[in-house]
Order: C-alpha cells, then sequence, then structure tokens
C-alpha cells in the first residue's frame, strides 16, 4: 500500500573523496566532533589518524592488510557493541584497491578457481564488497568514509600547478549509496559537493565543527521512530476497539505488538486496550 513520504531521523551516511594532502582526514574528525558524542577511528592508513588527537577526543582501530571487506565489516560491529556514536573508516579506498582488497582478491580467485576469468570471479566477490556496503548503510552509527581520488596536475590560473582530485578509488556507483559525497581540493582544502540530498552544501565549504552540527540538526529534524509508532498505536487501538471477537482481538493485538516493539512507554496503552475489549467480549462469548 502506497502512503504519504516523509522524512524520518536518520544517521549520517557521508563520504570525503580527495587527492593525498586534501585534508580528508582532518575534516572528517572535526565534523565528527560537531556530530558529537564518542568517536571511533578505523585507520588504515598507518597511524596517520593519531597525528590529529589534538583536535578531537576518539579511539582508532588500526586495520593492516589484508583489507578484505569481511576485515572491515567485523570492526564497525565491534564500534557498534562498543557504543561508539560516530565512526570515521579512514581509508574505504583499500577495501578496494588495497593489498587483500577486492581488486587483489577477484584476481588472486579468478586464476585459482575461474583459469584467470576475473569477469566470472566476480560472481564471488561482488556478494564480498556488498555486505560492507550494506553494514555501513544499516549501521546505528553516522558513518564518515573518506575515499582517496586519483589526482590530476593541471595548470591553472597565472600558470599555477594546480591538483585535481578526479575518480574515486572505491567501486563504480558507489557514491550513489551515500546520503552525502564531497570533494575536497588540495590547495583550499574546501569541500563541493557532488550529491548532496540535504541541500545544505550549495557552496564551497571549508569543513569545521559547524559543519557536523548543521548536518546533525538537519539528521533530527525528521519525524522520530517513536513519534511514529505513537501515531500508528492510536489507529491499532482503534482496531482493538472495534475487534467483533477474541480472534479478530488477538490478530489486532499482534499488529499493534509489532508497532511498540522497541518503544516500552508505549507497551502499557496496548495492553490496557487489550484487556479492556476482552472483558467486553467475554460476556458475549459465553453467551455464544
Amino acid at each position: 500500500m502506497f502512503k504519504k513520504a516523509e522524512r524520518k531521523q536518520a544517521k549520517l551516511r557521508l563520504a570525503l573523496a580527495g587527492p593525498s594532502g586534501s585534508g580528508k582526514t582532518f575534516s572528517a574528525l572535526l565534523m565528527a566532533k560537531g556530530l558529537g558524542g564518542r568517536i571511533a577511528v578505523i585507520d588504515t592508513e598507518q597511524g596517520s589518524a593519531s597525528l590529529y588527537s589534538d583536535i578531537a577526543d576518539f579511539d582508532v582501530l588500526e586495520l593492516q592488510a589484508p583489507f578484505a571487506p569481511e576485515r572491515y565489516v567485523d570492526a564497525i560491529t565491534a564500534a557498534e557493541v562498543a557504543g561508539y556514536n560516530v565512526l570515521i573508516i579512514d581509508s574505504y579506498s583499500h577495501e578496494w584497491t588495497g593489498p587483500g582488497g577486492c581488486l587483489e582478491a577477484n584476481e588472486t580467485l579468478a586464476h585459482q578457481k575461474f583459469r584467470g576469468n576475473t569477469w566470472a570471479a566476480w560472481n564471488e566477490t561482488t556478494p564480498r564488497h556488498r555486505q560492507l556496503t550494506n553494514k555501513i548503510l544499516t549501521s546505528s552509527l553516522h558513518v564518515i568514509c573518506t575515499m582517496r581520488s586519483k589526482t590530476e596536475t593541471v595548470q591553472g590560473e597565472g600558470k599555477k600547478i594546480v591538483k585535481l582530485g578526479m575518480k574515486s578509488e572505491q567501486r563504480d556507483g558507489t557514491d550513489y549509496e551515500f546520503t552525502v559525497v564531497l570533494d575536497l581540493t588540495h590547495d583550499s582544502h574546501t569541500a563541493l559537493a557532488s550529491k548532496d540530498r540535504t541541500k545544505l552544501f550549495d557552496q564551497p565549504e571549508l569543513i569545521s565543527e559547524e559543519t557536523g552540527r548543521r548536518l546533525l540538526a538537519w539528521l533530527n529534524s525528521g519525524v522520530s521512530p517513536e513519534a511514529r509508532a505513537k501515531e500508528l498505536l492510536v489507529d491499532a487501538i482503534a482496531d482493538i476497539a472495534r475487534a467483533p471477537d477474541m480472534a479478530a482481538l488477538e490478530s489486532a493485538y499482534n499488529a499493534g505488538r509489532v508497532i511498540v516493539q522497541g518503544f516500552d512507554s508505549l507497551k502499557p496503552a496496548l495492553v490496557t486496550a487489550k484487556d479492556k475489549r476482552k472483558h467486553e467480549l467475554t460476556p458475549q462469548e459465553q453467551t455464544a
């Protein structure tokens, strides 16, 4: 059944792409600080994130090769279990192009199992990569992923040499998975949105803590899951009150239980409505 679309509260899914030296890690930490709460960093860059420990309090997991997607999944799960609020994956590119990443793993698999046919090997490699993508999308944390961009050097105004970040070092189409994708410039470290569902980045911006605070306000401005559950509970209680017999009452109550799952404060109202209707129906059932 179709229903009116409404934006719900959400967790951040943001990618920061740029060439080496564009400030991806620094910008990610400032943004995470603005989002608030405990910060965790998965560092695949030989401890480079720890160089910025003076600008934000965070805990780090230094992930070494092989950069298999399953190891990223395990690290994200560990951050969730530990109760962090924001997770920075620095860098997401290693899962694709790094030692033991998907490209290298697929090449090895092709020679071991598919007689060098890399196309056939992707039938096994793609689901592994997809598992990580799904983990990022469904995580209970705000997730910021940094991605390396292939660098092209061009001559700008006044014959100045400028480094430009081109295609990100990740699977084609990765940008579609994120709510926001920001491309960082090498010289000015400013961010320009190549994808922005928030509509907050219509101009180039130097990322700061305020950037994180603005994003958090946008993420929290949607309808909360509990508020939506309260709305649905009104209808569920009405269905319980109209139940013509015990079987219908049981069905209506079970439907209501699904709505209030995870919201303990809403459960008493549902139980009260069920007990009230059960009491009203009992004499009818006995008479019948």
